[in-house]
């Protein structure tokens, strides 16, 4: 049977009379994006070209690919050194430097070192010639930089402290931010009935044509039998981490670490092995959804489970058991379930 979620509360608002179904979409973060809106009469400003613009906004200050982003610029800055920043990237940092601590250290955007270490960085790839697993000694050494180097927010003054060896890396995140920022986009132009996603990750709000709030498919494990769950994206979003999106084979490990999650638990300095093959949270935020659903897996089933129902968080876990999966539901989760 498909699990159908739905959200506690429906804003029956219809679209204005005479809104017209519209499609946007680009490419952005290394991936698509897409939008569906129905934009009421007499709007008539160019969205597609606004909603690039803010995801270009975005690559420019949080890419760790881009050499000239300011979160590269701050990697690279010296021991010491406050860097202002601008709404987007101080909402972003201050978010994120919050899970790390909630979370004591199972979400971490300061391990940037440690994500290129695995070659999951912006150089020295895993799929790059010449590519080598790091050795125990390298990542003891890393995690204890690491320890010496916290980023500090002054909220006060919107600036970060880089205090020396920090490296940012967004990438759990900034996606997930960015759908939140296309939503925001459009309500500023006075649309407020879309579906918007980057990388398959999503955010809706009020109702597409015909009153039906935007159902989604849930996105499931490649190759899983069975329906996936289906939400109603209205005032939601919904974003999920997987082990199948990126990883590499280490045939010079031990047979339990051969398989290299691009999931990395930033307290052990290793990939995760905890099986998990994907983690989806619904929240009110694509931003919320996208760093809890990594926090998430990296804390694991039981632990993740607890926390998750300690705040009210809707997750769902898919863990590999055998030749199927098993799946495991935080209480918030199941009341979202009609």
């Amino acid at each position: 049977m498909r699990s159908v979620l739905v959200p506690f509360e429906i804003d029956t608002a219809l679209p204005p009379a005479g809104s017209l179904l519209r499609k946007a979409a680009g490419r952005s973060m290394g991936t698509t994006w897409s939008a569906q809106m129905l934009v009421p009469p007499g709007v008539d400003a160019d969205l597609e070209a606004a909603l690039q613009r803010e995801l270009d906004e975005i690559v420019a200050q949080m890419s760790h690919w881009e050499e000239a982003s300011l979160l590269s610029r701050y990697n690279r800055a010296p021991g010491g050194s406050w860097h202002a920043l601008p709404p987007q990237f101080f909402e972003v940092a201050d978010f994120a430097l919050r899970v790390l601590e909630d979370t004591a250290g199972a979400y971490d955007p300061a391990a940037g070192a440690l994500a290129r270490l695995w070659g999951f960085g912006p150089t020295g790839r895993h799929d790059s010639a010449g590519f080598q697993a790091p050795t125990d000694n390298e990542i003891a050494s890393t995690l204890a930089w690491r320890a010496r180097a916290t980023p500090q927010l002054d909220h006060a003054g919107r600036r970060l402290l880089q205090p020396g060896g920090a490296t940012l890396d967004f990438s759990s995140i900034a996606k997930g931010y960015g759908v939140d920022r296309l939503g925001l986009c459009l309500e500023r132009h006075g649309v407020r009935h879309y579906l918007v996603e980057v990388g398959g990750e999503l955010r809706g709000a009020g109702m597409k044509p015909g009153g039906e709030p935007w159902w989604v498919e849930i996105e499931g494990v490649p190759d899983a039998a069975g329906p996936q769950a289906v939400v109603a994206l209205h005032g939601l979003a919904v974003a999920t981490s997987g082990d199948y999106r990126s990883f590499f084979i280490d045939a010079q490990r031990s047979a339990g670490r051969r398989r290299i999650s691009h999931t990395l638990d930033p307290r052990t300095g290793y990939p995760i092995a905890n099986g998990i093959a994907s983690c989806t949270v619904v929240a009110g935020t694509c931003m919320v959804a996208d760093a809890l659903s990594t926090a998430l897996t990296v804390m694991g089933v039981e632990a993740g489970l607890a926390f998750a129902d300690a705040r009210g968080i809707a997750g769902r876990y898919l863990v590999r058991h055998g030749d199927g999966l098993a799946e495991h539901t935080s209480s918030a989760w199941r009341e979202l379930l009609q």
